[in-house]
């Protein structure tokens, strides 16, 4: 795959094969690299993982930023990527079509909108709303001269608002607007997996991996009828929480007992030899 169209192709071809498949998320170029050659199909950003390493907390990083680090994603794999965008980075829908193109032009052959606020007082848009952005982003998908795979979120989930039949009836929506993919984060059991997979049929879903869904293979998540698992910030949290479990033994302790559990010198530095 060298052209954005042959990524492109190659990752809506993914969500017509059989199976489910993981999507991870890298948040640098080393773990971009490090994703790419552990043999996964296609990679997306995460908002968290990004704010993170910036220093700041998920939903602190505005449009211009996300797209130049999804230009450095997509810089540092041969495999297709595409992108957590929030939700669009404005309210109107105009927001969301800007995002979609430039998503395009940063190289990304798919971006995920959502349909939360970012404001406390009021998580997510009111349905009519929310359904004029997907509308809105499906169109500026369609106009690229590529299969942009756009992905519609339903957030009620992760917002406090465990409402699986307004999830359902958004979903619903965004799937018959033209979303190519329909995503409902912060699903834990499942009974509501197969009730999105059932409601938005024959279109992929999307499934966050979380604890909250216990002992889960990804074999058992394609029998439910998923497509795509992604994993979200869970990678980069694995990763800091590593190194926070270490900087805090050295400092409680002055021992060094985590460099037991660290990946070997040699196998980390040969990944990132040219």
């Amino acid at each position: 795959m060298t052209t954005q169209s042959d990524k492109a192709a190659a990752f809506k071809a993914l969500h017509a094969a059989p199976g489910a498949f993981v999507i991870p998320n890298p948040w640098d170029v080393g773990s971009a690299r490090m994703l790419t050659l552990t043999g996964y199909r296609a990679l997306a950003t995460t908002s968290a993982g990004l704010a993170w390493s910036l220093g700041r907390p998920d939903g602190g990083v505005g449009r211009d930023a996300a797209l130049a680090h999804a230009r450095v994603i997509v810089a540092a794999s041969e495999l297709p990527v595409s992108a957590d965008l929030e939700n669009g980075f404005g309210d109107a829908p105009a927001d969301c079509a800007e995002t979609v193109r430039g998503a395009a032009a940063a190289g990304l052959v798919g971006c995920s909108i959502e349909d939360s606020t970012g404001r406390a007082g009021e998580p997510i848009y009111a349905p009519e709303l929310a359904l004029a952005r997907v509308q809105a982003a499906v169109a500026a998908a369609r106009a690229l001269p590529f299969p942009f795979t756009l992905t519609a979120r339903a957030e009620n989930f992760l917002h406090g608002r465990p409402d699986l039949e307004d999830t359902l009836r958004r979903l619903k929506a965004f799937a018959a607007a033209g979303a190519d993919v329909l995503y409902a984060p912060g699903l834990s059991t499942r009974e509501q997996i197969a009730a999105v997979v059932q409601a938005v049929a024959p279109k992929p879903v999307n499934l966050l991996a979380s604890p909250a869904l216990g002992p889960v293979t990804v074999r058992e998540l394609g029998t439910l009828g998923v497509k795509r698992i992604s994993v979200g910030g869970l990678l980069a949290r694995a990763a800091y929480g590593a190194a926070l479990r270490a900087a805090r033994e050295i400092a409680a302790s002055g021992t060094f007992g985590f460099a037991k559990e660290a990946v070997p010198f040699a196998e980390l530095n040969g990944m990132f030899k040219p």
